[in-house]
C-alpha cells in the first residue's frame, strides 16, 4: 500500500487534473490512497476572504464569487455532463461557507480561518475523485478530518495519534483494501468534530500521517521539480538534483526553511523507516529524489534562503549577563505570541534571534520584550543557509553583503545579511 501526495500546483487545472489521472493509472498499486491540496493559488484565496470576513470588509461575496468560479470553470472543463454529480457536490460544499459569511464574526479568528480555508482541500477532492471515477478507476472519496483527530489548536493542530491510528486502521484501511481513496491535505478535526488545520503547507504532514498509521510501503510527493535539488531555483541559475538524502539531512533542510517538503514530515515516515519520493508531475518517467535512512552525506552543498527576516538582539537593561532565567522569559514570550526562531546566537550580554518578518506579531512581541529588556532590531533582511558549507560556498552567497550574525556548525552555516546597498 502506498500513499500519493500531489500539491496545488499539480491541480491547478483541468490539464493538470487530467495529467494526474493518467499517473494514477499507470500506478502498480491497486491499494493507494491520494491526498490532495488545494487547487492553485485556492489557500491564499480562502485566507484573504477568512480575513475580510473577520474585519468586517465589505468584499467576502465577491472574493468567494471568484473562488467558485474558479473551481466551476475547471469542473465545466473535465465533465461534458453538466448534469453531473459532481456539480451539486461542489455546490453543496461553498453554502456551508456561504452560510457563514451570514453571520457576524464571533468567533475566535484562528478558529474561523480553519472553518473557512479548510474547504479548498474538500473542493479539489471532490472534484478530482469524480473525474478519476469517471475514467474507470476504482475510486473513493473519504473526509481526512474522519481519520486525523487534533486538540483544539486551530491553524496549527496537534495530532493525536493514538485516536488518528485507530480511526485510520478501523475505518481507512478497510475502504484500501478495495481499491483507492482520494483524501485531503491539511484538515483534521477535535473531539467536538470542528475542523482545525494542520499549519500551512500541511498537506505533506497529512500524507505522513496517514502513512505511518498505515504502515505504507512508501510515499512519493509529487512537484513540479525533479526532485529535491541543492536550491531554489528562484535563486540559483544552476541547481542539481540530489538522488538520495538520508532522514536526517531531510530535517534539517526542512527545518532551515526548504519549501520542498514540510518540516512534520519526516519524523512520522523516519520512526516507521518508509521510504519518501519526491517526483515530478510533469516527468513522472523520472526517478527523482529518495529519501530515507542511508546516512550518506550530501554529493553537494545545498543552499536555503528564507527572506523578510528581523533581526532582533535583546539585552539586558542593567547590563548583566544574560542566564537560563532570561532565556527562560525570552522563549515564554516567543511561545505566546506565536514566533518561530529561524536561527539564534547568544552572548554574555545579549541574545539575538532572526525570525520571519510578521508585522503584528513582531511588534507585540517586541513591545512585551522591551518591559524587562532593551530590545534592537533591523527588518528586510535575508537567511542564508548552507548544509556542507566551504568557504566558497560562502563566499558565493555573501557578494556585496553585510553579514549581521553568523552561526556555524560542523555542517551548517547560517548567515543574516543585508545588501551592502541597502545601508548607504
Amino acid at each position: 500500500m502506498e500513499v500519493y501526495k500531489f500539491g496545488g500546483a499539480s491541480v491547478v487545472n483541468a490539464q493538470a487534473v487530467k495529467n494526474l489521472a493518467e499517473i494514477i493509472k499507470k500506478a502498480a498499486q491497486t491499494q493507494l490512497l491520494i491526498v490532495i491540496s488545494a487547487m492553485g493559488k485556492t489557500t491564499n484565496k480562502l485566507e484573504e476572504l477568512s480575513n475580510a470576513y473577520v474585519f468586517g470588509q465589505d468584499n467576502t461575496h465577491e472574493l468567494l464569487e471568484d473562488i467558485k468560479t474558479y473551481h466551476f470553470d475547471i469542473i465545466t472543463a473535465l465533465f461534458s455532463d453538466h448534469q453531473h454529480p459532481v456539480y451539486n457536490d461542489v455546490a453543496n460544499s461553498f453554502v456551508e461557507i456561504e452560510w457563514l459569511l451570514e453571520e457576524e464574526a464571533n468567533d475566535a479568528p484562528d478558529y474561523i480561518y480553519d472553518q473557512i480555508v479548510s474547504i479548498g482541500e474538500l473542493l479539489s477532492t471532490k472534484i478530482v475523485a469524480a473525474y478519476l471515477k469517471e475514467n474507470g478507476l476504482p475510486v473513493s472519496w473519504v473526509d481526512a478530518r474522519n481519520f486525523i483527530k487534533t486538540d483544539n489548536t486551530y491553524r496549527e493542530g496537534k495530532v493525536d495519534w493514538d485516536k488518528t491510528s485507530a480511526e485510520v486502521q478501523k475505518h481507512l484501511k478497510p475502504v484500501l483494501e478495495k481499491g483507492i481513496a482520494v483524501t485531503q491535505g491539511f484538515i483534521g478535526s477535535t473531539s467536538e468534530n470542528f475542523t482545525t488545520t494542520l499549519g500551512r503547507e500541511g498537506s505533506d504532514y497529512s500524507a505522513a500521517i496517514f502513512s505511518a498509521c498505515l504502515d505504507a510501503t512508501a510515499v512519493t510527493i509529487w512537484k513540479d521539480v525533479p526532485g529535491v535539488l541543492n536550491a531554489d531555483p528562484k535563486w540559483f541559475d544552476q541547481t542539481e538534483k540530489i538522488p538520495q538524502l538520508s532522514y536526517h539531512d531531510a530535517i534539517e533542510l526542512t527545518y532551515y526553511g526548504a519549501t520542498v517538503i514540510h518540516p512534520k514530515t519526516i519524523k512520522p515516515l523516519q520512526n516507521k523507516n518508509i521510504p519518501l519520493y519526491v517526483r515530478s508531475f510533469l516527468h513522472p518517467e523520472g526517478e527523482g529524489t529518495q529519501i530515507n535512512g542511508e546516512n550518506c552525506p550530501l554529493p553537494v552543498p545545498s543552499f536555503i534562503f528564507k527572506v523578510n527576516q528581523v533581526l532582533i538582539s535583546i539585552f539586558p537593561k542593567d547590563f548583566s549577563f544574560i542566564i537560563e532565567e532570561n532565556l527562560s522569559d525570552i522563549f515564554n514570550l516567543f511561545h505566546q505570541h506565536k514566533v518561530k526562531v529561524n536561527t539564534m546566537l547568544n552572548s554574555a550580554i545579549s541574545f539575538s534571534v532572526s525570525v520571519d518578518n510578521d508585522e503584528e506579531k513582531i511588534s507585540n512581541l517586541i513591545s512585551d520584550l522591551s518591559v524587562l529588556y532593551k530590545v534592537k532590531y533591523n527588518k528586510g533582511l535575508e537567511l542564508v543557509t548552507i548544509r556542507y558549507y566551504n568557504q566558497d560556498t560562502i563566499n558565493r552567497v555573501s557578494t556585496n553583503k553585510e553579514i549581521l550574525l553568523e552561526v556555524k556548525s560542523r555542517h551548517t552555516c547560517q548567515m543574516v545579511m543585508k545588501d551592502k546597498s541597502a545601508l548607504e
